[in-house]
Order: C-alpha cells, then sequence, then structure tokens
C-alpha cells in the first residue's frame, strides 16, 4: 500500500470532533468511499486479504497454547485461591459460587488495563492524545513494535479462552449470550487488526474498553463481601456503591464519548485520507460500529441498575433479576414460600434490631 500517503505528520493535534461531527463527516467520507469502490467485490477481497493479511503459524500456534494456559491458569486460582477465599470469609453459598468468577476477571483486566495505560501514556505512543496518528506511516506487512504484539497476545488468547469460559465456567446470565458474541467480536478484531497491522487502533480500543470490566468486577466483589459472615459489613456496601457510581460514569465517558469520538472518528475518516487504498475499510468499521451498539445495548442495563439503586439503595447485577422472576414464576409456591419467610423474618428481626437486606437478618459491622 501507500505508505507515503501518510508519512507526515501533521504539526497541529487534530481537535476531536463532536457527535454532529462524526455523524456529518464520517457518512460523508463513508458515502464516497462507497461511491468509489465500483470494482469491490468478492474477487478484490478475496485478493486483497491474500495481499495484506499477515499472520503466522507460529503466531496462530501461540494464540491456541495461551488460550489453554489462560483456562488452566484460571482452575488452578480457582480451586488454589479464590474457592478457599470465599469459604473463608464465610460468603452466602449464592455469592460464594459467583466470587471466584469476578476474582479471577478483575486480576487479568487491572493487569492487561494497566500494561495498555502503560503504553499510551508512559512511552513514545501518541494514539490516546493524537488519534489520527495511528494511521501515520501505515504499510501493509508492517512490523509490530514487540510491546504491542506482547499485549496482542495477551488479549487475543484471553478472549479465545473467555468464548470457553463464558459458555462452560461462568455463571450463565441473561445477557450471556449477547457476552459471547462479544467475544467473539472483540476476537475478531484483535485477529483482524493484528493482522492487518491496525494494531495501534487496537491498542486504543483495549484501553477504553478495560477500565470498566476492573471497575465492574470490584464492585461485585463488594457486593459478595458484604454479606460475609451472615452480617452487614459496612465498608463493603460504601466501596461496591462508590465502584457502581464510577463505573456508570466512566462507561459512558470511556465507552460512548471516547470510543466513537477518538477511536471511530480516526477509522471512518482519517484511516482513509491517511492510506487512500486502506484495506477492508469497510470491514472494519463495521465491526468497531457493532462494539459501540452492544455498549450502547449495555448501557441500557447500567440504566436500569441505576433507576433500582435510587429506589431500593441497593447495589445487585441487574442481569440477574430476569432470572430470578423467571424461577417465582415458574414455581409459585417457592414465590409464596420465600414471600412468606421474608415477612416473618422481617417481624423477628425488628424486634431483635438488626440490619436485614434481602429479607437476611445481618449483624452490622464497620
Amino acid at each position: 500500500m501507500d505508505g507515503d500517503a501518510g508519512s507526515a505528520s501533521p504539526v497541529e493535534v487534530e481537535p476531536m470532533p463532536g457527535y454532529l461531527e462524526l455523524l456529518s463527516r464520517g457518512s460523508s467520507v463513508m458515502l464516497g468511499a462507497w461511491r468509489d469502490c465500483s470494482h469491490c467485490g468478492l474477487e478484490l477481497s478475496k485478493q486483497t486479504l491474500l495481499d495484506n493479511a499477515y499472520i503466522t503459524w507460529t503466531e496462530i500456534a501461540l494464540f491456541f497454547l495461551c488460550a489453554f494456559l489462560w483456562t488452566m491458569v484460571r482452575r488452578g486460582l480457582t480451586e488454589s485461591l479464590f474457592k478457599p477465599l470465599a469459604q473463608w470469609c464465610k460468603l452466602l453459598p449464592k455469592d460464594a459460587a459467583k466470587m471466584p468468577e469476578s476474582a479471577w476477571k478483575l486480576v487479568f483486566y487491572t493487569m492487561s488495563w494497566s500494561y495498555s495505560t502503560y503504553l499510551l501514556f508512559f512511552t513514545s505512543y501518541s494514539f490516546f492524545h493524537d488519534p489520527p496518528s495511528v494511521f501515520y506511516n501505515w504499510k501493509s506487512g508492517m512490523t509490530v513494535p514487540t510491546d504491542i504484539a506482547v499485549a496482542y497476545l495477551i488479549q487475543g488468547s484471553f478472549y479465545g479462552h473467555s468464548i470457553y469460559a463464558t459458555i462452560n465456567m461462568d455463571t450463565w446470565r441473561k445477557d450471556s449470550a449477547v457476552m459471547v458474541v462479544h467475544h467473539i467480536i472483540t476476537l475478531a478484531l484483535i485477529s483482524f487488526s493484528y493482522a492487518f497491522r491496525y494494531h495501534n487502533v487496537g491498542i486504543l480500543v483495549l484501553f477504553l474498553h478495560d477500565i470498566n470490566d476492573v471497575q465492574l468486577e470490584f464492585t461485585k466483589l463488594n457486593v459478595y463481601l458484604k454479606s460475609r459472615g451472615g452480617g452487614y459489613h459496612l465498608i463493603n456496601d460504601v466501596l461496591s456503591n462508590m465502584g457502581s457510581v464510577s463505573f456508570s460514569i466512566t462507561w459512558f465517558w470511556f465507552r460512548l464519548y471516547w470510543f466513537p469520538l477518538k477511536v471511530l472518528y480516526a477509522t471512518c475518516v482519517f484511516s482513509i485520507q491517511s492510506v487512500p487504498n486502506i484495506p477492508f475499510y469497510f470491514f472494519f468499521n463495521a465491526l468497531l460500529f457493532a462494539l459501540l451498539l452492544m455498549n450502547i445495548y449495555w448501557f441500557l442495563f447500567i440504566v436500569i441498575f441505576v433507576v433500582k439503586l435510587l429506589k431500593v439503595k441497593e447495589v445487585n447485577d441487574v442481569r440477574e433479576y430476569e432470572d430470578e422472576d423467571g424461577r417465582k414464576a415458574a414455581d409459585p409456591q417457592a414465590a409464596r414460600k420465600d414471600d412468606d419467610d421474608d415477612e416473618d423474618a422481617g417481624h423477628h428481626n425488628s424486634a431483635q434490631r438488626k440490619h436485614v437486606q434481602n429479607g437476611v437478618s445481618k449483624d452490622k459491622y464497620l
């Protein structure tokens, strides 16, 4: 491809656009590219794939090996650390079953987000502050820097593991099917961006998404811990509420503000300006837009979560409400029994002046 098109970096950093500019200019550029692509078709796609996709069998083997290792490491940590820790904390049975999943994800996402933060803010890469620079000096088959290649191997293999884990290891929730689709699209984006040397964009995308996973798992762990030992622990309740507020704010800021205005604007507009014949322009942007739509879908869960939090002033995973409601609808007698038990517990505990949460009497602790 024409590498000279993006060889000269601009003197000034391009200002970040607004939503209207993204829609107007992005759609204009994409429509213009579509009209100019009169010779596009299956044959051209095949040839472009053969000419521009660079990935070795060694890299593919490393991907599968690391995906397998992630699964083994998770199983080892779950059996030797997370489950014993849940028993030591005397978590409620339903929380003890879910705690290892959250602990594992918190460990991974903290590590991966810290590494992408290091790459973007403590090295010479300027992709966050100057998103169009992700396409400067782009060349087909260019060498991927070692530090970025390591990040890609870690993230790609983890999402390969996550497809298997969501189906076979994680607690199934009502959005788990969407989560599997998310993992598949994310893995496709990682593999595609690496093979076509769009790795600079990929690092920026990973940085903007991983922070929310850190906050989510931190919040969920504190939700589980606040009821440990059959009591009520104020510190974990406060931390879970702080985490949920932080999660809600950063989800919008990182995924619905920075992601479209930094990443999508760069890939829709500046990619084709820097590299006029950039390969798989439409396919690449279609995957990114699909990721944005899923971010919007999950943001609706966050809105429901905030509404419930304001009503009941307690943090729960809103994705699990449907499962509980479905259980009660399928078994009315069990539902009535739960209600009776909750009522009895409420009368009993009011006399003892204990903290009551979800119909469970709990001693108060700091």
